[in-house]
């Protein structure tokens, strides 16, 4: 009998690494599973054949998506054509939900199961798209308790795996060597900047990160800034954008990223994957968001819920401060910053609710959860 074989698609950064995270436990249950992908450096450690590189095509936004087509087209292509000659048993999405729901398309058509694993944010915006879903998909595995009963209601087949962050959000060093490796004087204020995994992220939000930590930097001389890269960028990425950096900021490149935010008294973050992961650092913060302003105007027609931030959405209110488009400024964003630094009640206020948040995100080993989905699909 040959072995069941799966391929599976993550079209950006954090995708990657929660595909990662769940291969390493379908390895484990099932080690003569053949596994393919689409993604990146987290998926390439876990020994799987990467047919596509996802380097390039981890972009957000109208206008940035537009700009990237033609790659993102041709990725389609060549995944879709593979989806034909290795006739895989299982196809397992995860996030990138345009590019996905187009190969769900294919793998339907050849009798491939779908499993999508980290749902779209219909309930945030186009609700509408559930119907799509609904006839492309063999079963959502959702990481919110709250987006179970949306697609119940919708009856399509869904199953609440618990977040593939709770468990995984871990420093691996101790704070101390934290300091003595990043070189920290834990005397003066740390500052963490995460502007993002996306290069349409970089392009948007790095200068703007920049500049206000220069701005921070000139009321509070002493701040220390730490940039842990994120994956699929290198320092040649940031070469062009870096000369405008303030005087005392480290860029690292260790890919321990956990242990970065541990060091942190506050940190600056794009929205994103990397507020919930913050939250669970339990590391006050704040969140910046910009696009172009074309992609802005039909974003904000589009939302049908309040906050854009994850960590505010699983809380069901405003937690931390989001700065989004012409609000985001290094003078309001640098205040806020400060204001986290100094403000004893507020900060701590902060780091109450965000106790409250990792709460509401449970302690299921959301990876190995799905990877147990997976198999049951399998079989």
């Amino acid at each position: 009998m040959t072995n069941k074989k799966i391929i599976l698609v993550a079209g950006e950064a954090s995708g990657d690494m929660h595909a990662a995270n769940l291969v390493k436990y379908l390895h484990q249950l099932r080690p003569e599973l053949e596994i393919s992908a689409m993604g990146g450096d987290a998926l390439k450690k876990q020994n799987v054949e990467i047919l596509v590189d996802n380097r390039e095509l981890a972009v957000v936004g109208l206008i940035e998506v537009i700009k990237h087509y033609p790659d993102i087209r041709r990725a389609l292509k060549t995944m879709q054509q593979l989806l034909k000659e290795k006739n895989p048993d299982l196809l397992i999405l995860v996030d990138y939900v345009e590019f996905n729901l187009k190969l769900a398309e294919t793998a339907k058509k050849l009798g491939i199961k779908v499993l999508f694993y980290i749902s779209p944010q219909v309930w945030a915006w186009r609700p509408k798209r559930v119907k799509r879903i609904g006839k492309l998909v063999d079963m959502m595995a959702v990481i919110f308790p709250f987006e179970t009963e949306f697609y119940e209601r919708h009856h399509i087949p869904v199953r609440y795996v618990g977040n593939p962050l709770v468990g995984h959000v871990k420093a691996k060093r101790s704070l101390e060597e934290c300091y003595r490796d990043y070189e920290i004087n834990p005397e003066h204020p740390v500052i963490g900047l995460l502007p993002g995994s996306r290069r349409s992220e970089i392009k948007n939000l790095f200068a703007l990160f920049m500049q206000t930590a220069k701005t921070l930097q000139a009321k509070i001389p002493d701040a220390q800034f730490l940039l842990p890269l994120a994956p699929g960028l290198s320092e040649s990425d940031l070469t062009h954008l870096i000369q405008n950096k303030p005087d005392n900021l480290k860029i690292i490149t260790d890919g321990k990223t956990y242990d970065v935010m541990q060091s942190c008294d506050v940190i600056l973050t794009a929205s994103g994957t990397a507020t919930l992961e913050t939250a669970l650092m339990g590391v006050p913060m704040t969140l910046a968001y910009r696009t172009s302003p074309v992609t802005y105007a039909i974003f904000r027609r589009m939302l049908k819920i309040p906050y854009i931030g994850l960590v505010n959405i699983v809380a069901g209110k405003k937690v931390v401060q989001e700065f989004i488009q012409h609000e985001a400024t290094a003078d309001i964003l640098s205040n806020e910053l400060i204001r986290l630094l100094t403000d004893k009640n507020y900060r701590e206020k902060i780091i109450t609710e965000l106790d409250k948040v990792k709460e509401k995100l449970g302690s299921e080993n959301g990876s190995k959860n799905v990877a147990k989905l997976a198999l049951e699909l399998l079989s």
